[in-house]
């Protein structure tokens, strides 16, 4: 996963493997121009013999040409109005695609401007690095014995425009953004064996290094504190459960901080309502709000930003055995409200209403946003390609929606009220942990965790159950962890809460 990075000037000539921009209908920018015109039309008769338009995202390899180039590279880069940063990284991440498939360890990618583009050629080139450092991600730390075609081979990335300084000052505040994913992706893909709570916690204490200031509180302290909900959750497991705070307070003195919150079920068996078998090993990642909270607090502390920002993640496993909780207990959170547990697979807004309640005690936020791999539910209503979005508060709804448009974290917004709210009424306790059926299942957890709200607080739940794993992954996305939430929560501070 390591890569250099480098932004030049155009040189006297190209060798290697190099890319060059294409636009729509077959239209040759300024360098494939050039060196179609050095290599007596080759370009031309390549694009006249395939199915290249030159589409957004579109590929065709010219071979055989004169000069020193050993593979080109034509990039669609489609309609200049459609080329934003999105694309722009999309486009980087075509990009690393074809080489790690070629084989190639070295590939030169040339930043033409785009007429009618919204980005300057340096944003271009910076977007586009951004793409391919992202996309260029592989998981394989435990492999011992691995095909040659299925290892990374791109090692150093040139791009080439006419002001490389301008690429390189964008880069470097955008560059932190692949450490922050990376730690996600790598938190989220870890086997529970090696990853439980209190590994999870050691991690993320790395980033005090950033000057994150990082606290972790064990199952003595959560008792004092009354946090009875989250500690049942983990009682099975031999495991003892954490919860992990962290704090970056950069912003204006005495200005309300925004409070990030985590769900960290390091893994998920169901407990007494045990999981069926099949695709049980697939709840490693059920702590997947919790990893992206932690990265984005990573890419806040990295880029310095002047925001004042606490997260709160719950750490924990929900195992069965002997002291495991069941079905029909009622347990007391730190709210003070009572909870019957109908289904100890609904384990997750158990912990998260104890980790809220504390967040909001101690740090009296303007905001709150919790982030979690909640309910199957979200996933038959929305499928992998957006979350859901519950949210208290319209202002807080738009600012979350127009962070994650551009960046690709699409968000769905799901009704809350009070008759959903009745579903989750309990005879002998405040409330029970799920509704009397399947109906609106994502909508019933939401409205659980909305009881742990305090007044005045903007809340946003936000259950990333479908899209924080991809079994196919995208352009910029390798399949596997993807790391959904670390962008869109800094977005949303850097554009709303930084002072």
């Amino acid at each position: 996963m390591w890569m250099k990075v480098e932004f030049l000037a155009f040189p006297k000539a190209f060798t290697g493997n190099v890319a060059v921009f294409v636009g729509a209908e077959k239209q040759l920018l300024a360098t494939a121009e050039a060196i179609d015109a050095a290599a007596d039309g080759a370009v031309t008769r390549a694009l006249e013999a395939g199915r290249f338009t030159g589409a957004k995202g579109q590929t065709q390899t010219v071979l055989g040409h004169s000069g020193d180039i050993a593979r080109l590279l034509l990039l669609g880069v489609g309609k200049g109005q459609d080329l934003d940063a999105r694309a722009a990284e999309e486009l980087g991440g075509v990009v690393a695609a074809e080489a790690n498939a070629a084989g190639h360890t070295a590939v030169t990618v040339v930043v033409d401007p785009v007429e009618g583009s919204r980005l300057s050629p340096g944003a271009m080139a910076a977007h586009l690095a951004l793409g391919v450092r992202l996309r260029s991600y592989r998981f394989d730390k435990y492999k011992t014995k691995d095909k040659p075609e299925q290892k990374l081979s791109l090692q150093r990335l040139t791009v080439v425009l006419a002001a490389p300084a301008d690429a390189r000052k964008a880069y470097a505040q955008l560059e932190p953004v692949v450490d922050a994913v990376f730690l996600t992706r790598d938190l989220v893909s870890e086997p529970p064996n090696v990853l439980y709570p209190a590994e999870f916690a050691r991690r993320a204490k790395e980033l005090t290094k950033l000057g994150v200031k990082v606290e972790i509180l064990g199952e003595a302290e959560m008792k004092k504190l009354g946090m009875e909900t989250l500690l049942a959750v983990g009682q099975g497991s031999g495991r003892d459960s954490q919860l992990l705070v962290m704090k970056w307070m950069n912003g204006p003195k005495g200005q309300a901080p925004v409070a990030l919150i985590g769900k960290g079920v390091c893994f998920d068996t169901g407990g007494i309502s045990l999981k069926p078998a099949a695709g049980m090993e697939d709840m490693k990642w059920d702590m997947g709000g919790a990893g992206a909270v932690t990265g984005a607090m990573k890419l806040i502390a990295g880029r310095k930003a002047k925001a004042n920002v606490v997260a709160v993640c719950a750490l924990v496993e929900n195992m069965p055995d002997g002291n495991a909780q069941r079905p029909g207990d009622v347990v007391k959170s730190m709210s003070g409200q009572t909870v019957e547990v109908i289904n100890t697979d609904a384990e997750g807004r158990l912990i998260l209403c104890d980790a809220m309640w504390y967040a909001q005690q101690k740090f009296k936020p303007q905001a709150m946003v919790e982030l979690s791999t909640l309910t199957g539910a979200i996933v038959v209503a929305l499928g992998h390609e957006r979350a859901g979005l519950f949210c208290n508060d319209t202002e807080l709804s738009n600012r979350l929606r127009a962070a994650g448009s551009g960046i690709g974290e699409k968000l769905w917004r799901m009704p809350l009220g009070p008759k959903y709210d009745k579903l989750i009424d309990s005879e002998i306790a405040d409330m029970k942990n799920v509704g009397g059926g399947r109906d609106g299942g994502s909508i019933t957890a939401a409205q659980f965790l909305q009881r742990f709200v305090q007044d005045g607080v903007a809340w946003a739940h936000i259950d990333i159950a479908g899209v924080a794993w991809s079994g196919k992954g995208d352009t910029i996305t390798p399949k596997g962890a993807t790391a959904f939430g670390v962008r869109l929560l800094d977005r949303l501070i850097a554009e709303n809460y930084e002072g």
